[in-house]
This record gives C-alpha cells, structure tokens and sequence, in this order.
C-alpha cells in the first residue's frame, strides 16, 4: 500500500519544445512535470524539481541548420528518389531541394554506392510530387507532360513538379494557362522548373505576367534542348529573354508569340541568327514587331521555315515583299488583319516569283487583297494546293476568275465573307479552273443573288468532289442547277442554311450527280419528302451521311424510302423534323440499314413507343440523341441506356 501512495509514474520531466504545440491531453503541473491522460496523479503535492533542467538546452535538429548547410546535404543525395521523399518533409525543403541545378548534384562514383543506389530503385515506390491534386500527368511520346491551369499554377507545384518527375525520366513538356490570383507563378517557379527539369522541349505559358526574363534566362541556361516555345500574353518578357532562349537553344523549331507586348524586332533578329532548324513561327498582336523584325527572321540564312503566321501586326508592303523573296521553303502562310499592307505588297509578294513551295495560304481581312493581287499569287505560286479568303471586302468576280486560271495547281478553294463575289463569278471560276479542284467552300457570301437571264456555255468541271455553299440567303433554284449541270462527279454536298430552296432547284442536281456519299440539307426548310425519297432512289447505295436537321418538312415517308435504299447509311440525323414513332419504326425495319450514329433531338412526336424500335436499331449504334424529345419518359430513357451499354446516348 504505501508502494502505491508513493508511486508518481515513471515518465521523465518533459524537456522538449513548448508545450503550447504539444496534445491536448497533455497538463502541465504547477512543477512543469509531464502527465499523461492514460495516468492519474497518485499524490497532489508537487514535484521537488532541480533548476538545472530549466536551463538545459533544447535537443538538437535539423531545422536549426540554415539554407545553405541543408543546400549542400541535398546535392549529396544518392537519387531522385531520395530527393523526392526528402521534398515532402516541407515547403522548405521543397523550395530548397528544387532550387539546386541537375548539374550541382554530386554522382556517385563508388560502385558499391551505385549498387545500393539501384537496389533502392527496384524496391522503393516511386514518389511523385502532388499526385493527388488533380494535375494532369500522361506519357508523350516517350517524355512526361504536365499542364497547369487557373488557380493551380503556383510556384510550389512547378516546384513540386521539378522534383518529382526528375525520378521519372525528367519533365518533357510543360504548359501553364493562368495563374492563382493570390500565389501565382513566378520568376521562381519557372527557374525551379530550368533547374530540375534539363530535358524539357516544349513549354507553354499563357496569362502569367509575372513570368519576365529572368525565368527565361534560366530555361536559356539549363535547357538546352528546348524545340517548342509558346508564349501569349506574357507582357514582362521582353526581347533580353526571347534572345537568351534563342542563342542556347539551338533546337527550336516551333515559336509561337502572341499579344506580348515587350516583344520587338531585336529577338525576332536573334532568333533568325540563331535557330537553323526552326521551322515554324506564329506572330500575334506583338505591337513592336514591324519590318525590321521580319526582314531580320526571314532574310537569314540559317533559317528554314515551312510555317509562317503573321496576325494583326504593324508591318507593311515591305515585310511582304521579303516573305516573297526568301521564302522559298515556306509551304504554309496565313495573313491576318494586316491593315498596313496595300494592293502593292500583295503583287510584289506574288511577284517576287520565292514562294515556289507554298501549298496552301491563307488571307483574312487584309483591305490589299484586290483582283490585281489574286491573280499575282496565282501565278507566283505554282504549287499552290489549297487557298482561303476571308472577309476580303475588295475581291470580285474579275479576280476570282483570273486567279482560278492562274493557279494551276489549286486543289482546294474557300471563300469566306468576299461580298463581292457574285453567282456568275463562282460559275465562271469553276468552269475555267484547272483540271485538279477537289473542293469549293462558300460561305456567307452576301453578294451572291439571282443570275442573269441569259448565261453563257460554261464548261463542266469534272475534277470537283465536294461542294459546300453555306448561309448564302440569296443563293437561288437557277444557280443551283447550274452547279448540278458543271459538277457531274460530286461526292460531298453541304448546302446547309440556303433556307430559300426548293425541291424543284435541288432535283436537276441529284439527278446530275453520278453518287453523293455525303449530303448537309440542315435548315432547308422548304424541302419536302420529295426529294429526299428522290436522294435515297438515285444515291442510296453510295450515301454515308444525311443530315436533315431543321427541315420540318420532312415526314416520316422520307424515313421509309431511307430504310429501303439506302444501304450504307451510318449517319443520319432527322433533329427537328416531322417524324413520329411510325418513321422509327421504319428505320429499325430496315433489313440493310446499319446505323451508327442517329440524332432524333427535338422530335417531340417521338414517344415511349419508339422504344422497342430504338432498342433494336441499338444493336448496331453507338450514338444516340434524345434531346429535347419531350414524349419520351425519363424512366424509358433510363431502360434504354441499361439495355443499349455500348451506345452513347444523349438526352
């Protein structure tokens, strides 16, 4: 018994840190002495306690070492994996261990420390930095990627990144769009990145303006096989970076710039100087970017580029007639917005007689572009393949026609909002172009109305394969069966948003056409069943695709002559149209119809009887849209996504 009044514990006296950071459960006597809450104090009266102990010093850590003791430690770890773990231990430790060069490690050279070394490579699991975060991680092409976006990119995950795939074969491609409004990225991010990630070839910043120079002197200095930059709305770098990048990354080979506007002509020099193997440049809405800069890019020799985009810039007819003269191994141009650029630099570019490789260019809302310049380009450009205008406000009939037969090569052709262009323009080119036009795209084209009463003898363009002819209102019946009449050999045909056809009009050129594979009659409104049941008769055992959405004239009867001829249907989309559950019912009647994908959206006639019918055309779908089929039940969509497992249906 009195073994147990004098018994008081046998814990020590607590010694440690303060024990404010201690338990809860933790109490502090009036001696100081430590009390565990699984024991209860046997006596009241208070500890003698000798005075020494308050002045004994607190046990030693590795916290207390500064930077630079813990600098030198990490460099001496055997292996990435170390380095990662070592990285979780604090925010501190991350930044420390992320701020060390991949060249300042120390190499074992023992093989015995290089045995071990693997042993714990085999056997320990790998540690990735912030997995659990939600980042972005896939394998490319034999190299990692990350991507950050919005409130996620912030310097201790670049950090945490540069650490954690440095175990993985090393970081390959890094994108960062946006940035945390209160911690975002910085100059020490990037670096961390530069430092610990040597192997890194593609890097994307987008909307990160505290990213300057500094974070490009350092990508400059460790990553030297740097092959893709991006860089858009990074207003704190300037010419000093994108030169330092260009004169230590010889690699490079993709260069994108946009709405940067520290960015002038001397980078753009450098980079001419110093990058042989680029290839490709995109420049966008760089304020001090203007001939000089050009001209310094594109009169170097050690350059080759195929791809070149020049947007919204303050250049003039010089920087096009440098374009015209030493791009001889451009193959790929567009020009957009350059509102400084007169008639007089788009023949001189053609001109020039340099761009012989070019086989495809693009002009969009250039006031230069004229007749006289058109047909320039179609006679500089022998190789040209593909050619698209937009919103070329000064092009007409007479230039349309002229570059038609200039360009001999021309495969491709769009217009896009030339208003100029009328229908006798559009006929003529067709029927004097070459023998090798495959496409032609019109698009919102105001300026095309009623074609004249008398027309002359045009010569059919045997050559043309596909037709689109989009929101053209004024495009009529006439026109129409003239296109049928000069494009015998047409497979695809997109005539979607021409509201003001009829089933007169499109007739001549269904029966003109010798097998349409592909048809777009979305938002032609006025066609009835009678020339659809005319389009599955003539091309049922050719047609791929049909799309008839919006044409609320059509009923199921067109469903039924679908079902019966067309053998080779896989897509058909009947949105907002007249059918009821009778069509689909012909539909999955149908012994050779193999549907794939089928859109009833906006079919409010469709109902819970259809479901039986559905479920058997499911047998061959895997796309599948309900939408706005307000007859048919929830409950009945829910059965039929349990029994159709393999389609995608929408709803």
């Amino acid at each position: 018994m009195p073994a147990l009044v004098n018994y008081g514990g046998d814990d020590d006296f607590y010694t440690g840190r303060s024990i404010c950071s201690a338990d809860s459960g933790l109490v502090l006597s009036i001696a100081d002495v430590y009390c565990p809450p699984r024991k209860r104090s046997r006596v009241s009266a208070p500890y003698a306690v000798d005075s020494r102990l308050f002045n004994k010093e607190r046990n030693p850590s590795i916290e207390t070492l500064p930077d630079e003791c813990l600098f030198e430690i990490f460099r001496r770890l055997p292996g990435a994996q170390e380095r990662s773990a070592s990285a979780c231990v604090s925010k501190r430790w991350l930044m420390l261990l992320s701020s060390v060069r991949n060249s300042e490690f120390c190499r074992s050279n023992s093989p015995q420390e290089q045995l071990a070394t693997k042993e714990v490579k085999k056997t320990e699991s790998d540690v990735e930095m912030n997995s659990a975060d939600g980042d972005m991680e896939i394998q490319c092409n034999g190299y990692l990627t990350r991507s950050l976006e919005g409130k996620k990119a912030t310097d201790v995950r670049l950090a945490a990144i540069a650490v954690g795939t440095a175990c993985r074969g090393g970081l390959g491609k890094l994108s960062v769009r946006g940035c945390n409004s209160v911690r975002g990225v910085t100059n020490n991010g990037l670096s961390a990145i530069a430092h610990g990630c040597p192997s890194l070839r593609a890097l994307s910043l987008w909307n990160v303006p505290a990213i300057g120079d500094e974070g490009l002197f350092e990508i400059a200095r460790e990553c030297h096989s740097l092959e893709k930059l991006d860089l858009c709305q990074c207003p704190s770098i300037s010419d000093k970076g994108l030169a330092a990048v260009a004169k230590n990354c010889p690699n490079l080979s993709a260069l994108t710039i946009e709405s940067c506007s520290n960015i002038g002509n001397e980078s753009l020099q450098a980079i001419g100087s110093y990058c042989p193997k680029l290839q490709s440049i995109t420049i966008k809405d760089c304020p001090l970017i203007g001939d000089q800069g050009v001209a310094g890019l594109l009169s170097s020799a050690s350059v080759a580029l195929t791809k070149v985009k020049f947007q919204v810039l303050n250049i003039s007819d010089f920087s096009l007639a440098v374009i015209g003269h030493y791009g001889k191994s451009i193959t790929n141009l567009v020009l957009t917005g350059l509102q400084n650029v007169s008639q007089k630099g788009f023949w001189v570019m053609g001109n020039a007689q340099g761009l012989q490789m070019l086989s495809s260019l693009t002009i969009t809302s250039c006031r230069g572009t004229s007749d006289l310049s058109l047909e320039a380009l179609g006679k500089g450009c022998p190789n040209l393949r593909q050619m698209c205008l937009r919103k070329c406000c000064f092009v007409s009939d007479n230039g349309l026609v002229a570059f038609a037969k200039a360009a001999g090569s021309l495969e491709c052709l769009q217009l896009e909002e030339c208003n100029r262009i009328t229908e006798t323009g559009i006929l003529n080119a067709l029927s004097n172009c070459n023998s090798k036009l495959k496409s032609l795209s019109i698009v919102k084209c105001m300026g095309i109305k009623s074609m004249p009463s008398e027309t002359p003898a045009l010569s059919p363009c045997e050559s043309l394969r596909s037709l689109s002819i989009r929101s053209c209102p004024w495009f009529n019946s006439t026109s129409l069966a003239l296109v049928g009449k000069l494009c015998p050999q047409l497979h695809h045909l997109d005539l979607s948003g021409l509201c003001g056809i009829t089933d007169a009009a499109l007739l001549p050129l269904l029966e003109s056409c010798e097998s349409l594979v592909k048809v777009n009659l979305s938002d032609c409104g006025i066609l009835t069943d009678k020339v659809i049941i005319a389009l599955a008769e003539l091309h049922g055992a050719t047609l791929e695709l049909l799309n008839l959405e919006g044409c609320k004239k059509v009923t199921d009867a067109s469903l039924v002559a679908i079902a019966d001829s067309c053998l080779f249907l896989n897509d058909l989309d009947v949105s907002k149209c007249s059918i009821t559950d009778s069509g689909v019912a012909a539909l999955s009647n149908g012994v050779h119809l193999n549907l794939q994908v089928l859109s009833l959206s906006g079919c409010s006639m469709v109902s819970n009887r259809s479901l039986p019918h559905l479920k058997k055309l499911g047998e061959t779908l895997v796309g599948l849209n309900l939408q706005h089929c307000n007859s048919i039940s929830s409950s009945s969509i829910e059965r039929l996504v349990e029994n159709l497992w393999r389609c995608d249906i929408l709803s």
